[in-house]
């Protein structure tokens, strides 16, 4: 996908805000600590980079349930595969 910078970074937001969201309320991380792991976890990438945005393949809840409960969480936390309503109302 090709995207113009600006619908690289409106995306790149909207993914640290979902995914530091969910380490604040599920993970139970800090403001600032979740804000952090947002940042690490969604780096700025160039535009040459080769594979940029390629995180986005799968939304913030996912990647934030994976760092809280590990790859098998869809299996032993199925109440937790589909974003909450809560999640779903920052978009």
């Amino acid at each position: 996908m090709t995207w113009s910078e600006a619908e690289y970074i409106d995306c790149l937001r909207s993914e640290r805000r979902g995914y530091a969201w969910v380490m604040q309320h599920h993970g139970g991380l800090t403001s600032q600590e979740a804000q952090e792991a947002a940042l690490e976890r969604y780096p700025y990438e160039p535009e040459d980079a080769p594979y940029r945005g390629l995180i986005f393949h799968d939304e913030a809840w996912h990647w934030a349930m994976v760092a809280i409960h590990g790859d098998r969480y869809v299996v032993e936390h199925p109440e937790l595969t589909a974003p909450s309503p809560d999640y779903q109302a920052l978009a």
